[in-house]
């Protein structure tokens, strides 16, 4: 079995010997990837509690960015090894170049637009920031990614990312639609866009929010009525029922490659409201609407959801949602072919 590094830039919770994570991509991706690889972890240390357990025997974390790049040049002493680096951030920009200057083919995978994330977090000069490191990554390793416009005009392998399985699938949940309830489900970051949702409905007392997603110990000044936070959810059957509970799925980011959420609501068939900035993520896909960042325009739209209700979820029944097992089939399948 050939060995896998996983590099990635997420942070990883260490407690009584196991690890933990936020970001379910970075628990099934590599617990997927271990039935063809022997695979290892090279990560950031998190001071903060983490939500989903990664079930693979070897995980390093790094309280440095000295010690992290440290453990990237001592993995290449092992021969034929393979190293899958999860989006371009500094620390897997560096450890892309070590790789290449120490003679190893790094594989970068893409999951979402650098340049919109960049800009939300850093403003205008994040794009330039990210533009440099992409240039340089998309030079000396093979990229992976969910979407072509993310490798601007670059060669690269496409996937479809999924976390569904037969209990998304099935049995979904009718849901009465007198009551509008809109559900978040994702980070409380700016770039998922969620402090401007929470501006735009502030002191509106005819929509509620639930959110899904906060960090375990952490505190967030969220005082409005209504709107409820709640922990991000290990537990899949809690998590499906938060969707089955409310009635629209909100995602409110101003950017994203290829959200998990997004299929997940789908998959329950809850209608979904995203913002312009994102509207390609709707591909063929029925049951997403578009609307304008502005109260007036929000609300136009889930009164229009609300008036059809019963028809779009009829008409969600026809969407073919990717899932886990053929995401997993794809990634192999490229890695393996990928020098």
């Amino acid at each position: 079995m050939k060995k896998l590094f996983i590099i990635s830039n997420e942070s990883i919770f260490e407690k009584d010997n196991k690890f933990f994570c936020d970001n379910i991509d970075l628990k099934s991706t590599p617990e997927g990837l271990s039935k063809e690889f022997e695979v290892s972890i090279l990560a950031r240390k998190s001071l903060i509690e983490r939500s989903h357990e990664i079930k693979i025997k070897s995980i390093k974390i790094f309280s440095t960015i000295f010690s992290f790049l440290l453990a990237v040049i001592k993995s290449t002493t092992k021969k034929n090894s393979k190293y899958l680096l999860i989006s371009i951030s500094p620390y897997t920009f560096l450890a892309c170049i070590f790789l290449k200057l120490l003679g190893r083919s790094p594989i970068v995978y893409l999951r979402s637009d650098g340049y919109g994330e960049y800009k939300a977090i850093l403003g205008f000069i994040g794009p330039f920031i990210y533009h440099l490191m992409f240039s340089v990554v998309s030079l000396i390793s093979k990229l992976i990614s969910c979407r072509d416009y993310i490798l601007k005009g670059k060669k690269g392998n496409i996937v479809s990312p999924s976390q569904l399985d037969a209990e998304w699938l099935n049995n979904s949940r009718e849901v009465e639609i007198d009551n509008l309830k809109l559900l978040y489900v994702g980070r409380i970051r700016v770039e998922k866009g969620i402090f401007s949702l929470l501006k735009l409905i502030k002191n509106k007392s005819d929509i509620s929010l639930t959110i899904v997603g906060a960090e375990k110990n952490k505190l967030y000044q969220i005082d409005q009525k209504n709107v409820s936070v709640h922990q991000n959810q290990a537990n899949k059957k809690n998590l499906i029922k938060f969707y089955d509970d409310h009635n629209i799925f909100i995602l409110p980011s101003f950017t994203e490659g290829h959200p998990m959420v997004l299929l997940e609501a789908l998959a329950r068939r809850r209608p979904v409201i995203i913002f312009e900035e994102i509207k390609h993520v709707i591909q063929d896909k029925k049951g997403i609407f578009v609307t304008k960042r502005n109260y007036e325009s929000l609300l136009e739209t889930i009164i229009k959801i609300k008036n059809d209700y019963i028809k779009i979820q009829e008409e969600m029944k026809v969407n073919k949602l990717p899932t886990n097992t053929t995401f997993i089939k794809e990634m192999t399948n490229v890695i393996s072919i990928l020098n």
